[in-house]
């Protein structure tokens, strides 16, 4: 921890010197996409993609999992891709599911979950993965990109992102981030494969 502390000690002082411009990000937003990921601590949205400060808008959750947007209670997570879409306007929105996911693992072998209650009713909130899902891949690449693709309906449901889709002002993608490669797969779907990007 004392290596993050004393990062954050000397940030104020590189931002300002640094060719980063924070201080225009002041007067206000506007990123480029909404980037749905993992909560994973190795799967860095800013270092895949190379973006700087301003031009993401992140929604991180356990497993990347996109809730039904009909919830009968709110959700920070609806909420997140509600304001990225209407408010800031983004033109993209990604959902990145990445290899060793332990969220998409857990639901794949069907582990049992009752020590950690939170985490188990959150994963109830995924689509159930498909029949036949090789949970026994150690990188489990099929049962994430399926996942992804579950996602990715999930958002064509919630009216922000239908009325963006049908006005053009939208698109979706679908990504797979190999933890031990670094590489990332997006899903096309004229091929219904995810290919390198």
């Amino acid at each position: 921890m004392q290596h993050l502390i004393d990062h954050a000690r000397v940030f104020p002082r590189r931002a300002a010197q640094g060719p980063e411009g924070f201080g225009r990000l002041a007067a206000g937003q506007s990123p480029h996409a909404l980037f749905i990921t993992c909560s994973d601590s190795r799967v860095i949205p800013s270092l895949i993609t190379g973006a700087r400060p301003g031009e993401l808008f992140e929604l991180r959750t356990a497993g990347n999992i996109v809730p039904r947007h009909d919830r009968p209670h709110p959700a920070g997570e609806a909420a997140t891709i509600e304001y990225a879409v209407e408010v800031l306007g983004v033109g993209d929105v990604v959902v990145c599911g990445h290899s060793h996911c332990g969220a998409v693992g857990a639901m794949a072998r069907g582990d049992d979950l009752t020590a950690v209650p939170a985490v188990r009713d959150w994963l109830e909130h995924a689509t159930p993965l498909p029949e036949g899902t090789d949970a026994g891949a150690p990188d489990l690449a099929h049962a994430v990109q399926s996942h992804v693709l579950d996602q990715l309906d999930r958002l064509r449901a919630y009216p922000c992102v239908a009325r963006g889709l049908a006005g053009g002002r939208l698109r979706l993608h679908g990504w797979f981030y190999e933890i031990h490669t670094g590489s990332v797969l997006a899903h096309r779907s004229h091929a219904d494969a995810f290919q390198p990007l």
